[in-house]
């Protein structure tokens, strides 16, 4: 039997079809589940690289007093180390990131970092901290 023939009698067996959905369907969920625990990691690292900055600026004191010459330094000598991802936007977003979550992103493991970096876009407190819990309530209802 040529391999086309053997092809096109696979595709018609119920088994195989069977084998092909269970092979996707564990595919799929282990991307899924992949990109989650990266989320989770990136976002856990970004609070820590804020709180790094700020527990730096502050220098054992209460209150920082913010210098836009450390950020600049700061930023350049990361972004040669390890690209633009620690850009000067990006280290400004992380450490407003940690200002904005003191105790812990704690649903890191519902939110993407992209979602947290809209999230540091409104100035309302309240509503920063509601949207989050709007998203959650919308996942679970589903």
């Amino acid at each position: 039997m040529s391999e086309s023939r053997e092809l096109l009698n696979l595709s018609d067996d119920p088994q195989y079809q069977q084998l092909l959905e269970r092979i996707s369907s564990t595919y799929v969920e282990g991307q899924r589940r992949a990109y989650q625990v990266v989320n989770e990691h990136l976002t856990t690292t970004n609070w820590q690289i804020g709180q790094h900055i700020i527990e730096y600026e502050q220098g054992g004191k209460a209150r920082a007093e913010y210098g836009k010459g450390l950020l600049n330094r700061l930023s350049h000598d990361l972004t040669l180390r390890h690209g633009k991802a620690l850009s000067r936007s990006g280290v400004i977003r992380i450490r407003q990131f940690y200002l904005a979550y003191p105790k812990g992103a704690t649903t890191s493991h519902l939110l993407s970092w992209s979602h947290f970096v809209e999230l540091l876009k409104i100035d309302d407190e309240l509503e920063r901290v509601t949207d989050p819990i709007a998203v959650m309530i919308g996942e679970f209802s589903q």
